[in-house]
């Protein structure tokens, strides 16, 4: 599972893409992107599909910071980014996908 960083020009923002491929998401109805910069609102981000069934989901996040997301598929099960920049452990005894801008 892809992650695309485009920064902008002055490098202040930069535009993260999450990549799910068909395997992984033809497998629910829905999937989320879910994470600090969202409050882990699992309707905020959803993932959508593109061309022969990769989905997709872009946000524009400020560079020079550490976010932590996980997906959030259909409503109850979450699954990490194994291309994630690196992982957390959490207190309920799960890891974090972090991303580093």
């Amino acid at each position: 599972m892809p992650l695309k960083k485009e920064y902008s020009k002055d490098k202040a923002i930069c535009k993260v893409t999450f990549i799910l491929p068909k395997e992984i998401a033809e497998q629910f109805e829905e999937v989320a992107l879910v994470g600090d910069f969202n409050n882990w609102d699992p309707k905020a981000n959803l993932f959508y599909c593109m061309s022969r069934g990769v989905h997709v989901v872009s946000i524009e996040l400020e560079a020079g910071k550490e976010y932590q997301f996980r997906y959030l598929a259909d409503g109850e099960v979450w699954l990490n980014e194994a291309e994630a920049d690196k992982h957390v452990a959490t207190p309920y005894g799960s890891e974090n996908s972090v991303i580093v801008l």
